[in-house]
């Protein structure tokens, strides 16, 4: 008889792209979403959970810098009984849900509808250091307005919450640009309706970041040797042709005032593009009443990420304080969010334009920053421990945590094997908790429990004499019915 072969046992590993979150981690988040969620809230938007799965069709060819994003979402066919069936797929983004919800819902919603939507998103894309393929985004959007004083807003609302979160003003910058003057530039060349050549000069406008003005110049025209030594072929403008896209990029000048003027130079004669200097100089003049200057929010047509999905005015807040690489080199920190005006999303399943405007924060990033910034980050106090002496005194141990609970102090019993105190302890020290608390039979027939501040008796251990040891305890004994005042006692000395 064949020997019946085992099934293999599964490996225990993350699958590639994806990684788990711990306790402070998870918790960590969790406040900083509810810090956002508190500013928004603040500002009037109304929270919004929609379903993580959507039909490909509703999420259509939205993702932004993506050609083909069907591709980079996770995908699967939902057969019916006659083998026919939808496309469906986990969210890559919040809004293009946001987009078939307001469209199958827009008769009981309110007009502008200002909401936002907190959750993970899935891009199935190539993994690389700090880029996984599921992540947390942050949203909000006002959807139903075509009024400036919405993208403004959510500029000011973004630079609220930066602060919120523990960036300090002057470590943070949101500049804004607009689509339609960079149609107008496009129009300013000649391209005319050629997409073909409107598409090689939003690349190339979007390496604006790595290459420099010089490099925008030899990409337009001939072509250039990259870093690596490679040549990289040109659009084949002529110099005359690529004027205006270089005027664009570097019209930032010393007041707003001046960057509109270079602007309309940059823009000539068309009206799509004097269209978007106009809509920025409201953006402007509305968040200098709001007392937004441009130590906060700043008008800059360098910012280019992103022009190929927006319609209008187009923003990101980045991060100016320098940190060190993996190299140790100096560097800025960089962008923690996005967003822009958006148009044609929800025309999309109404036929009718819907003018809509939104941002997205990344949560990752920006939790990466305020570590950098020593905001948050350090070691997570753990619950107080009661250990168990006697296992058939189970219910007394019990009674004690419950009463500390009771009293708003985190609590927990041992539940391991407590045959070895030793190992109770290790438990408490693996769970970085503050508080042991320890009541044997002895203590129990004089009614008294014994109290070990972990936190004090770890730093004696490292760095005390023997003298200083005696002088400085770091266990107590107090009548059973002191256990929470001597508890919250000591927690409150490890917070001085």
């Amino acid at each position: 008889m064949a020997k019946v072969k085992k099934t293999p046992r599964p490996k225990a590993e993350t699958p590639k792209g994806f990684r788990d979150y711990f306790g402070a981690e998870v918790s960590e988040r969790a406040e900083m979403l509810s810090k956002i969620a508190g500013v928004y809230h603040h500002y009037g938007f109304e929270a919004l959970e929609s379903s993580a799965v959507e039909t490909v069709e509703a999420l259509g060819k939205f993702l932004p810098d993506v050609d083909r994003p069907n591709e980079g979402v996770f995908a699967w066919q939902e057969f019916d009984e006659n083998d026919k069936g939808d496309w469906l797929a986990l969210r890559y983004d919040l809004t293009a849900p946001l987009a078939r919800v307001y469209a199958q819902h827009r008769n009981d919603l309110p007009t502008p509808y200002r909401r936002f939507a907190m959750g993970p998103v899935w891009r199935n894309e190539k993994p690389g250091p700090g880029r996984f393929r599921q992540f947390y985004q942050c949203d909000a959007d006002t959807v139903g307005t075509a009024s400036m004083a919405a993208d403004a807003e959510i500029c000011a609302m973004l630079a609220d919450t930066l602060e919120t979160m523990g960036i300090p003003r002057g470590d943070y910058i949101v500049r804004v640009n607009n689509r339609k003057v960079l149609n107008g530039v496009l129009e300013a060349m000649g391209l005319g309706e050629d997409q073909a050549a409107r598409d090689n000069v939003l690349r190339t406008i979007d390496k604006f970041d790595k290459v420099g003005e010089q490099g925008v110049r030899e990409l337009l025209g001939k072509g250039r040797l990259d870093a690596s030594g490679a040549y990289i072929d040109g659009v084949g403008l002529s110099d005359e042709q690529a004027e205006p896209v270089v005027a664009f990029l570097t019209s930032k000048a010393d007041d707003p005032a001046g960057t509109f003027a270079n602007l309309r130079a940059a823009v000539g004669g068309s009206a799509i593009g004097a269209e978007g200097i106009n809509e920025l100089e409201q953006i402007a003049e509305l968040l200098a009443a709001g007392g937004y200057g441009a130590d906060r929010i700043e008008i800059d047509p360098s910012v280019v990420r992103g022009l190929g999905y927006y319609t209008g005015p187009v923003f990101e807040a980045e991060l100016t304080f320098e940190i060190f690489d993996e190299k140790g080199r100096k560097r800025q920190f960089g962008s923690v969010a996005g967003g822009g005006r958006y148009d044609d999303l929800v025309k999309r399943f109404t036929g009718q334009a819907v003018p809509a405007t939104g941002v997205s924060i990344g949560v990752d990033r920006l939790l990466a920053a305020l570590r950098e910034k020593g905001r948050i980050g350090g070691v997570a106090t753990g619950p107080v421990v009661v250990t168990v002496m006697d296992r058939d005194r189970m219910a007394d141990y019990q009674a004690m945590v419950a009463e500390l609970r009771n009293a708003g102090i985190r609590a927990e019993v041992y539940l391991g094997n407590p045959k070895n105190f030793g190992n109770q302890l290790k438990y408490a020290d693996k769970r970085n908790s503050p508080v042991a608390v320890i009541e044997g039979g002895d203590e129990k027939e004089r009614g008294v429990v014994q109290i070990k501040d972990l936190i004090l008796g770890a730093k004696i251990a490292q760095s005390a004499t023997l003298e200083e040891w005696k002088e400085r305890p770091s266990q107590f004994e107090v009548p059973r019915g002191d256990l929470v005042s001597k508890v919250r006692e000591i927690l409150q000395g490890q917070d001085d």
